[in-house]
């Protein structure tokens, strides 16, 4: 084939898969007016295939999906005006799939099935035929097809991946201390400074943090210097003293939703299914990673598994409301129908929380509570499809 003809899916994943797959000399994404008109979006799909090390040329042809008689009246004219030409249908509505299957005539038509993964021919497409997707992406790859830009996070997560048995010991501690584990970072970041080259936390044993009085535990502390998470500790009736292992401990030890992220980073990359795992994936929705008025949100734990991206938020405390439609969103956006979104709690799965789950539910989020944390039972629910 050397034209591959697309019908727009909101699915992002749908608009590349076959370019992916089969290297068209060109492709042709017949699709709305405002697609056709978002340059900022053609310009991300166009990065897409650069970055993806696939030569293709892009065209845009404006025909609205939902007219059986305008999609038919465009495909005649992409049909009439390229050569050897095959028609994708696995995006796009049920009108433009009528309109498809009425004009192809004799030119191969084929489909890509989710559930499956694998290619499939309709007909006088033999290069389809049950042809298993061996098209395997990361995250980057998934937010340019979907117009957006992965931007820097706070973790460098090449150099993460050598802090595994520092995570391990992290989590270790805030199992045995998840009860106080917020109030004590609160506190820890009271008596301590984020750009001190001196690593060091000192202060008053009891004083004001978390919107209230609280006094450093000694037993949280005494755990955190036996993992060699902190050193030179000294605490007494009056006073706390110690020093950071490094500036990423310091950074885990200061923000109290780190710990969680990390077990979950930790568990995604030991389950050895995913082809790409990053900790804080920064997008940005535009691909203009430059403009001042674009939209940035932050994912905490962002893992790929094939063509699937994986979607999921960490929480500490409590889950409203508004973190299962933010995470509903985001996975909407750039993942689209067939990727999963995951909310991690490390509160309990008691009854009061019935409603929540039901909410989830009902935005499709697999919900993680803390009775399958650890790390073998962590990988177990990340491996479900």
């Amino acid at each position: 084939m050397k034209t591959n003809i697309e019908l727009y899916d909101d699915r992002p994943i749908e608009n590349v898969l076959g370019t992916e797959m089969f290297r068209p000399e060109e492709t042709v994404l017949i699709c709305p007016q405002e697609v056709a008109d978002d340059r900022e979006l053609q310009r991300s799909m166009r990065k897409y295939f650069e970055y993806r090390n696939i030569p293709v040329k892009l065209t845009f042809v404006a025909a609205s999906l939902l007219d059986a008689e305008k999609v038919e009246e465009t495909l005649e004219k992409v049909l009439e005006t390229h050569e050897d030409c095959a028609i994708d249908i696995a995006g796009g509505s049920e009108a433009a799939l009528f309109a498809a299957g009425a004009i192809s005539g004799d030119t191969p038509v084929y489909t890509y099935s989710r559930k499956r993964n694998m290619f499939f021919e309709i007909k006088n497409a033999p290069f389809a035929r049950s042809l298993p997707c061996t098209v395997r992406l990361n995250a980057e790859s998934c937010f340019l097809m979907a117009g957006g830009t992965l931007l820097p996070g706070r973790e460098d997560n090449e150099k993460l991946k050598d802090r595994l048995p520092q995570i391990d010991a992290l989590f270790s501690v805030y199992a045995s201390h998840r009860r106080i584990w917020n109030r004590q970072i609160s506190y820890y970041q009271k008596i301590s400074q984020s750009a001190d080259p001196s690593l060091k936390a000192e202060g008053k044993r009891t004083g004001k943090a978390d919107n209230g009085i609280v006094t450093a535990d000694e037993g949280m502390l005494r755990d955190l210097e036996a993992a060699g998470l902190i050193t030179s500790l000294s605490v007494s009736e009056e006073s706390v003293s110690f020093r950071f292992a490094d500036e990423v401990v310091r950074f885990w030890l200061r923000d109290m939703g780190s710990v969680l992220e990390l077990q979950v980073y930790r568990a995604c990359l030991a389950a050895g299914c995913f082809d790409d795992v990053i900790l804080s994936a920064v997008v940005n929705w535009k691909a203009d990673e430059k403009r001042r008025d674009a939209v940035t949100n932050e994912i905490d734990v962002m893992a790929v598994r094939g063509t699937q991206p994986v979607f999921i938020s960490c929480k500490t405390c409590e889950i409203k409301t508004e973190a299962l439609n933010e995470l509903a969103i985001l996975r909407d956006r750039f993942g689209g129908k067939g990727s999963r979104a995951i909310i991690v709690t490390s509160a309990a799965g008691t009854k009061s929380r019935a409603v929540m789950r039901r909410r989830a539910a009902e935005l499709d989020i697999e919900v993680i509570e803390w009775e399958d944390l650890a790390l073998d039972k962590l990988m177990e629910r990340l491996k479900q499809q």
